[in-house]
């Protein structure tokens, strides 16, 4: 070799070495020949399910093997004219008998757009469409009766209902002068119509309590959480928010909205002071986030890791990418699973994304247009029903390469748990793999298969998945 080549090759061998932590040429080798066939044990404790607390305002609600399934019972931009609680009031049935155990809904009190807004805009938390008040009586989503009729039949069909709470920020109220920033600001809220929650500029930053927090949002009002006069009418009163959508309204859970905008003890407090299931949407991939603020709000957190992993295996080809790390793996008791929802919908491939989060561990999530419009909706209660009965235990891949996920779930209390099989490729897959049952006849709860084999007695079988499907096998009981 002439001496400028070999000085040429050393350089070119620097440069490849120096870029090994480049996270694109790691993910590109990954995605290209990285395969898994080592059982890789994902999670460990006892095999218990996800808990969503201690039931319903009636207190009958009881969740399956499995755990429950949240609904999202709404999407961003619903028809206004006050028709939604209606709406969803006449699917409860359907829903519960589809084995559905709680509803999200959107936020439920009076905000600046009146009957034209979805919510996130909120002026007067105690009105949920019954004052005269930002240009209508009535929400987008309709009357407090029929709100409240809404939650009746809900728990009446032993389904839980949760409350999206938007407390970062206020909007329409009046102008007034502000000592603080020297300019007048939209900060009275002195007149909302309920008469409770008053509040001026000294409930908003910039006040005596410092310039900001955490974050803010859309330039609305940025509401003070450091102040004690919002801190008791969030939480600490009998009639304060919180303790008023629980014990009047009869609300058995949150959904914090955007709580990267205030510090995670706010939710803690609420959780400590009101109760109730709790979730935090904390729009973030990073999964040492996600679990630093769940642990420290002492709440549930939705699972943005995972979201993205699925979005990079189902659809780019790389199922490899359900390896990497999420929230149901460090804590599946606190992560909350979803496939699309009312503010990103970036998943093609969502009926194996679906088939994902409803056998594994975590709290999954229904998107309402999903359900109701866009998928097959016999499909996905075949596979509520696989969640609730079937996907019990702790979490163990069993094989991964680009097309294929093999994971087993490995039984609790006596429930034998399961096998799912994600094939992502064009073709019919077959793959041996190792079960917890030994000598037993499986089957395919999907109905995809017809094959109804027998374990070995070192509990080894045979299982096959139909293209861009998934299958999903147990015992044949």
């Amino acid at each position: 070799m002439k001496k400028t080549h070999f000085l040429l090759s050393l350089l070119a061998l620097g440069l490849v070495s120096s870029c090994q932590n480049n996270d694109e040429i790691v993910n590109e080798t990954s995605k290209q020949l990285e395969v898994h066939n080592k059982t890789v044990n994902v999670t460990h404790h006892d095999g218990r399910p996800f808990s969503t607390g201690s039931g319903s305002a009636n207190s009958k609600f009881v969740s399956g093997p499995g755990g429950g399934v949240l609904m999202q019972g709404f999407y961003w931009d619903v028809p206004d004219g006050g028709n939604w609680w209606n709406t969803v009031k006449g699917k409860v049935t359907d829903w519960s008998n589809a084995g559905i155990g709680a509803i999200w809904l959107p936020p439920a009190s009076k905000a600046q757009n009146g009957a034209y807004s979805m919510g996130y805009d909120p002026t007067d938390y105690y009105d949920f469409g019954n004052y005269n008040q930002n240009g209508s009586v009535e929400t987008r989503f309709g009357s407090r009766t029929e709100l409240e009729g809404l939650i009746t039949k809900a728990h009446a069909e032993n389904m839980q209902v949760y409350a999206d709470i938007v407390i970062n920020h206020n909007s329409g109220g009046q102008s007034e002068a502000n000592p603080y920033t020297g300019t007048n600001t939209w900060t009275n809220f002195s007149g909302v119509a309920s008469g409770k929650f008053t509040r001026n500029y000294n409930d908003f930053y910039k006040n005596s309590y410092g310039n900001n927090d955490e974050g803010a949002f859309g330039g609305f009002p940025d509401l003070c959480h450091a102040n004690p006069h919002v801190q008791d009418w969030l939480w600490v009163r009998d009639d304060s928010v919180g303790k008023y959508y629980k014990n009047v309204m009869k609300f058995d859970g949150w959904r914090f909205d955007y709580v990267k905008g205030f510090g995670p003890w706010v939710v803690n407090n609420w959780n400590s002071n009101v109760g109730g299931f709790s979730v935090g949407e904390l729009w973030d991939s990073n999964v040492n986030t996600l679990e630093w603020w769940a642990n420290n709000a002492n709440s549930s957190v939705f699972d943005f890791a995972a979201y993205y992993k699925m979005d990079e295996a189902f659809d780019n080809g790389n199922l490899n990418a359900l390896n990497d790390d999420m929230m149901w793996k460090r804590n599946p008791f606190k992560a909350v699973t979803f496939v699309a929802n009312h503010d990103t919908d970036i998943i093609n491939n969502k009926m194996l994304a679906y088939a994902y989060i409803l056998t594994h561990e975590g709290y999954p999530t229904i998107f309402y247009r999903d359900y109701e419009e866009w998928l097959n909706k016999e499909r996905l209660n075949n596979l509520i029903w696989i969640h609730n009965n079937k996907a019990t235990g702790t979490t163990s891949i069993l094989y991964t390469d680009n097309d294929e996920y093999v994971a087993r779930r490995n039984g609790y209390n006596g429930n034998p748990g399961l096998v799912v099989y994600i094939n992502n490729s064009s073709s019919w897959q077959e793959r041996w793999v190792e079960t917890n049952w030994s000598s037993q006849q499986i089957k395919d709860f999907t109905g995809s298969s017809g094959w109804y084999p027998t374990t070995q007695g070192d509990k080894w079988v045979k299982i096959q998945c139909a293209p861009n499907s998934y299958s999903v096998w147990s015992l044949n009981q």
